[in-house]
């Protein structure tokens, strides 16, 4: 699934939409995508553009707290996908609420990606479905910063 997700962003990212789900089903196989692939892909980013927050507390976008994982978490998010997470809400790019969405759309991923590559797609999404990528300079701040961070 995550190799969809990187193609369909490579490929319809700078586009600013994607096609509708059947023209994008079609262009994947012909891509050599699987259909059990593309479905989840597909599902996956569904669920995400609905931006489904019920289940969340309302306030939890103003919260200041600290977050502590589960153990299923920490087995699917290692200590630098935790980090980065950290530091994008340290660095005001997500907020708490944001930042539960984050955690559980990473944990629906699946596939042998490291958790910080399956997080920085996961913000690149959702910074393009909420239209908040004004332009690519966004992206190299937010990942030539965090990348910067990450080896210190």
């Amino acid at each position: 699934m995550f190799d969809v997700l990187v193609y369909l962003f490579e490929n319809y990212f700078d586009a600013g939409n994607c096609p509708d789900p059947a023209t994008l089903t079609r262009k994947l196989a012909m891509a050599g995508f699987d259909n059990e692939e593309i479905t989840l892909a597909l599902d996956w980013l569904s669920e995400f553009s609905h931006h489904e927050t019920e289940g969340y507390l309302a306030r939890l976008a103003e919260s200041d707290s600290i977050r502590c994982f589960t153990k299923e978490e920490t087995e699917i998010i290692d200590t630098e996908g935790r980090g980065f997470i950290f530091f994008l809400e340290q660095a005001g790019i997500i907020n708490s609420l944001q930042r539960e969405l984050l955690i559980d759309r990473v944990i629906r991923m699946d596939g042998d990606t490291s958790s910080v590559e399956k997080i920085k797609l996961v913000v690149l999404f959702d910074l393009w479905i909420q239209n908040q990528v004004a332009d690519n300079s966004t992206i190299e701040k937010l990942f030539v910063v965090s990348d910067s961070h990450q080896q210190h």
